[in-house]
C-alpha cells in the first residue's frame, strides 16, 4: 500500500470518527483506534491521542457552558493513577491479552446498561471510571466508554462539554506519560500532523447533527458506539 493511500484511508476513518465524536460526545478513537491500527501500527496511540486533544479541546470550547467541572475533577483524580497503570500493563502483559479485556469489560457494561444497569456520575463512580479510562486510554488509546457509560441518561449538551472537557486533559495526560517513557517519536507527530485536515473537516461536519441526539437517542448513541468499538478490537486482535 503506498504512502498516499495510507494516508487516504486513515483520514477517512479519523474525518468519520471525528463526526461521531462531535455527535455524541465521544468516539473518534474507540471506533478509529483499531483500523488504524491495522492500516498502520504507527498511528496508536500517539497520533491518536494527539489528534484527540485537539478535537476535544474545539469541543469544550464548543459548549463550554454546559461543562459539568466538578465531574471533570473527579475523574481526573482516577484518571492519574490508571495512566500509571496502562504505562505498567504495557511494559508487563502482553497487548492481545490486554485488549480482549479491555473489549470484554466494555462489552459487559453495555449489556449491563441495555438490560437493567443505570449508571450516575457520581464521585464514587467517576473515580473508578477515570482510573479504567486512564489504564484503557494509555494502553489502546480506547479510554472513552468508561466515562461516557456514566452519562448516557444525562443531557446532550452537558454529556458532550463535559466529555469533551475531560477527554482533553485526559488524553494530554496520556501523551506526557508515554512521551515521558520515550514512546512519542517524530514519526508519529507526523503523521498526527499530516491526519488533522481530516479531524477538523469532521468536526465541522458534526455540529449540525448535534441537535438530534438528546435522551433516548443519546443513550442508543453512547451504547453503539462503545458496543461497535469493543466488537472492532476483539476482530483486530483475532486478525493480528
Amino acid at each position: 500500500m503506498t504512502l498516499s493511500l495510507t494516508l487516504l484511508l486513515a483520514g477517512a476513518i479519523v474525518l468519520f470518527g471525528a463526526v461521531v465524536q462531535g455527535s455524541v460526545g465521544y468516539g473518534m478513537n474507540l471506533l478509529g483506534g483499531p483500523l488504524l491500527l491495522l492500516i498502520d501500527p504507527a498511528f496508536v496511540p500517539v497520533p491518536t491521542l494527539l489528534l484527540a486533544v485537539a478535537h476535544t479541546a474545539m469541543g469544550a470550547v464548543r459548549e463550554h457552558s454546559h461543562t459539568d467541572w466538578r465531574s471533570v475533577g473527579w475523574a481526573m483524580t482516577g484518571r492519574l493513577p490508571g495512566n500509571l497503570l496502562g504505562l505498567l500493563a504495557i511494559a508487563t502483559l502482553p497487548l492481545a491479552g490486554l485488549n480482549v479485556a479491555v473489549a470484554v469489560c466494555v462489552l459487559v457494561c453495555v449489556g449491563l446498561s441495555v438490560v437493567s444497569w443505570h449508571p450516575l456520575p457520581n464521585r464514587r463512580g467517576l473515580f473508578v471510571a477515570g482510573t479504567a479510562s486512564g489504564t484503557f486510554g494509555t494502553t489502546s488509546a480506547i479510554g472513552g466508554p468508561p466515562i461516557a457509560l456514566l452519562y448516557q441518561n444525562v443531557r446532550g449538551p452537558t454529556t458532550r462539554a463535559t466529555l469533551s472537557s475531560y477527554f482533553v486533559i485526559a488524553s494530554l495526560s496520556s501523551v506526557l506519560i508515554l512521551a515521558a517513557a520515550g514512546q512519542v517519536t517524530s514519526h508519529e507527530l507526523l503523521l498526527s500532523a499530516m491526519l488533522l485536515p481530516f479531524m477538523f473537516v469532521g468536526f465541522a461536519l458534526s455540529s449540525p447533527l448535534r441537535k438530534y441526539l438528546g435522551g433516548n437517542a443519546l443513550r442508543g448513541a453512547i451504547l453503539s458506539v462503545a458496543g461497535a468499538g469493543a466488537t472492532a478490537l476483539l476482530l483486530r486482535t483475532a486478525l493480528q
